[in-house]
């Protein structure tokens, strides 16, 4: 989110152009994953894919399953875990003791839990916030700690979740007795019903994320690679960017193939079939980590931001306010309790109506870039995290 503040004006000009341009890339990656969640009336496909009808949604299903799904999530947790450390060592550059500037993210933390409260329950969005905001109070006694201890926690931590993740899923897909999952949302919804039963439901929300989803392993990835500031100092880093993309892209496609054949050449039982989804979570690590680095490469080779550059990023400043808006704006089209296109559209007109809403975000943000202003909601966050100060 819009937490990484540095110092140096170098440090913010290549803050600038990698971490908003990833964060502002990362939003369209997120939108494209959640609008499939509204298409109630569709047969389901391969885990949240909706089927495909025709050749285009095969592309779209094919095109998520290797480039979208469980990879937008880990990059975000990177950029999240990225954003920690640098928050925190600004803190520490302006005098504060580190009690004190973990005490300030663990307030930021729980305003995020905050707003994710108020985007599912009165929203009705497709909500992460709740569970980056638990994240940050669950990794931000890390900060303090030597890049040693950092390493030896994420690697126990991914170890756990590579030996849980699988299993979890195994049961879970065997439990449910397909390859996809049926939408969440129906034709009978209606705002009220929706809003009162997720009011009773949101605390379960962000602890089921973490335990079927590794999200710490990717926030602690961008502490890591915050200690040795790859983004933020890319052009010192290129020949590492270059080889984790390489790396990380592979690993990724790679374990995206058993699942991207499923229900078309290969028929396994459902327990295996959860396995396949588990590896394609934990291979999204790597791939959530690739998409970071090259943004740190387009970082690095980028002088002066174009036209596209300067919009993206001017996204990716406001990233929290667009997140939220993008979430408002699927939910205003696609669900039930709103005009009700989810209803009615496949998997791939679904697809081509968020980019839409994406680019419509660009163009906002760069309105607001233009005559100086912040996003509304990275404005209240910061004030109420620093009303104090």
């Amino acid at each position: 989110m819009s937490v990484l503040l540095t110092n140096s004006t170098t440090e913010r000009k290549k803050r600038a152009i990698s971490l908003d341009l990833a964060r502002g890339a990362m939003l369209l990656l997120i939108v494209l994953a959640h609008a499939p969640l509204y298409l109630y009336n569709s047969e389901p496909g391969i885990m949240q894919r909706a089927e495909s009808i025709n050749s285009f949604d095969q592309v779209v299903n094919l095109f998520g399953m290797f480039f979208i799904d469980n990879r937008a999530r880990p990059m975000f947790a990177i950029l999240l875990g990225y954003g920690l450390v640098l928050s925190f060592n600004s803190q520490i550059s302006k005098g504060k003791s580190e009690k004190d500037a973990i005490k300030t993210i663990r307030r930021r933390s729980w305003y995020l839990i905050l707003f994710g409260i108020m985007l599912a329950v009165f929203i009705g969005g497709q909500d992460i916030l709740m569970a980056y905001g638990l994240a940050g109070l669950l990794v931000s006694w890390q900060l303090k700690r030597e890049i040693n201890a950092l390493i030896r926690t994420f690697t126990i931590v991914t170890l756990v979740y590579c030996l849980f993740t699988p299993i979890l899923w195994g049961f879970n897909m065997q439990e449910i007795g397909s390859y996809g999952f049926a939408p969440e949302v129906s034709a009978i919804d209606t705002y009220l019903s929706t809003t009162f039963s997720t009011l009773f439901s949101f605390p379960i929300i962000p602890i089921m994320i973490h335990i079927m989803f590794p999200i710490i392993p990717s926030v602690l990835v961008g502490m890591w690679i915050a200690r040795y500031q790859l983004l933020t100092k890319p052009e010192q880093h290129v020949r590492i960017l270059y080889f984790i993309t390489l790396i990380g892209l592979s690993v990724s496609l790679l374990g995206t193939l058993p699942l991207s054949f499923l229900g078309s050449v290969w028929h396994p039982n459902f327990f295996i079939a959860g396995l396949i989804a588990g590896l394609h979570m934990l291979t999204g690590i790597a791939g959530g980590l690739a998409y970071a680095a090259i943004f740190g490469i387009i970082g690095a080779k980028v002088k002066k931001p174009g036209y596209s550059s300067y919009s993206l990023m001017a996204l990716g400043k406001r990233s929290l306010t667009f997140y939220v808006w993008n979430e408002a704006m699927l939910v205003l089209f696609l669900s039930p309790v709103a005009l009700d296109l989810g209803g009615h559209l496949s998997n791939g007109i679904a697809a081509m109506m968020a980019v839409g809403i994406w680019a419509l975000s660009v163009v906002l943000a760069t309105l607001l870039e233009r005559n100086n202003l912040n996003g509304p909601l990275e404005i209240l966050l910061r004030r109420l995290v620093y009303k104090n100060k």
